[in-house]
Order: structure tokens, then sequence, then C-alpha cells
């Protein structure tokens, strides 16, 4: 679970051994509010029209996001038709750029690529090191640019010069505002967290342990959600 001073390797071990859990499907579960998952009050403003919303608040530098995206993704897949994931930057660490990868995941929705793109971030930081934030377990004193992202998306098709002017566009700046407000309303202190429909926040730890778990719980509050809450 990353939190504001968790350490690369504690996340990153502390997040695959969870998700190993994922093997074995969830047995029915009794889930309690104010144990399992957190009502938000107020509840917050959704953004996909008629469909319910499942928001994971992210960062692409966080390392315990990293070691978790396939299993948003196991999720997102599992959704049924009348639900629909999104995603939330958060900016909780500048110094290992947080910052900048949220003005990044604005940038790229705004240009249309963010969904051909993200899992690719996450390996351009956590694997190929394209876009790395850590050397030796610690954050790097010298962290990717805007200009270094810009050359990253120019394998989408985008060109370095546009991404650039759209990173810091009034509209991008207003985004991360509204995300880091989000965020707050929200109660979100750590990532990766899960919000659905603006009501409900949950995490591995508060589901019970694993991400077999945390899918069941998502699906069983959409459900929640469908028939009318």
């Amino acid at each position: 679970m990353r939190k504001t001073r968790l350490f690369f390797s504690m996340a990153t071990l502390t997040f695959l051994a969870i998700g190993n859990v994922m093997a074995q499907p969830a047995a029915t579960e009794n889930w309690q509010a104010g144990k399992n998952y957190f009502l938000i009050e107020p509840a917050q403003a959704t953004h996909t029209g008629n469909k319910i919303e499942v928001t994971e608040v992210f960062s692409w530098g966080c390392p315990a996001c990293n070691a978790s995206y396939p299993f948003i993704d196991k999720i997102r897949k599992a959704l049924p038709s009348n639900a629909e994931m999104d995603y939330v930057p958060a900016s909780f660490h500048p110094e290992e750029g947080w910052v900048l990868f949220q003005r990044t995941y604005y940038a790229a929705k705004a240009l249309g690529v963010e969904a051909k793109a993200h899992d690719a971030m996450f390996d351009a930081i956590w694997k190929t090191g394209e876009l790395a934030t850590y050397a030796n377990g610690r954050p790097k004193r010298d962290l990717p640019t805007i200009n270094d992202v810009a050359k990253f998306f120019a394998k989408y098709g985008v060109k370095p010069e546009t991404f650039v002017a759209t990173a810091n566009s009034f509209a991008v700046n207003t985004k991360m505002r509204q995300a880091d407000a989000y965020v707050k309303a929200t109660g979100v202190d750590q990532t990766p967290t899960i919000i659905v429909n603006g009501k409900y926040r949950l995490t591995t730890v508060s589901a019970g342990g694993g991400w077999d778990k945390a899918q069941a719980l998502v699906l069983y509050l959409v459900k929640k959600e469908s028939a009318g809450g």
C-alpha cells in the first residue's frame, strides 16, 4: 500500500505478495461499511454518464501501483456492461515525479492516447527505465522532465512540441487541480485506492487482503449501485 512515506522495496514486495493471493477465487463475503469499505460523504460527482464509475486513484510513479496494475486490468475486464473504469492520478510525491505524471496523464487523455499508453507508462518507469524515477531503491535526483515524457509519447503519433504545449495548457492545469480536490474529498491517503461511483472507498487491505477480495468487493458495490444503492 503506497502511503506518504513508503519505500520502493517494501511497497513492491508487499503488493506482489498480496497479488499472488488472486490464484484462489474469493469466498462469499459479508461486506461491512466502515470496515471493508468506507462511505464518502458527500458523494462525489461522476463523469461516466449513465454508467457506474469505478475509479482507481493511482500514480504511474507509485511502486505499489506498478505491482498492482495487472490486477486493476483484471477488475476492469470483469466489470459488467453498465460500469466503466476511470483513473485519477494523485500528486502526493512531487519528489518522485508524481506531479509530472499527473500532468502527463491529463495531457495524454486530452490528446486521445492515454488508454493506449497507460500500461506502457508503468513499463517505461519500472521496467525499461526510459522514464525511471528510482535508482538503487531510492528516488533519483534527476527526475524525468516533461520533454522526456513528450519523447515517449512520440511513438503514439504525438509531436513532442504538441505534447508539451498540451501538458502546460490551462485545461490540463485545471484537471490537475480537480484531481487534487477529488483525492481530498474522497479521503484517499494511499495508492492504489478504488472509489466506486463517487460513494465508496476501498483498498485491498480494507477488503480483507488480496486483489481477489478487492475485485469481489468492487463487483458487490457495482451490483449495489445497479440496484439503486
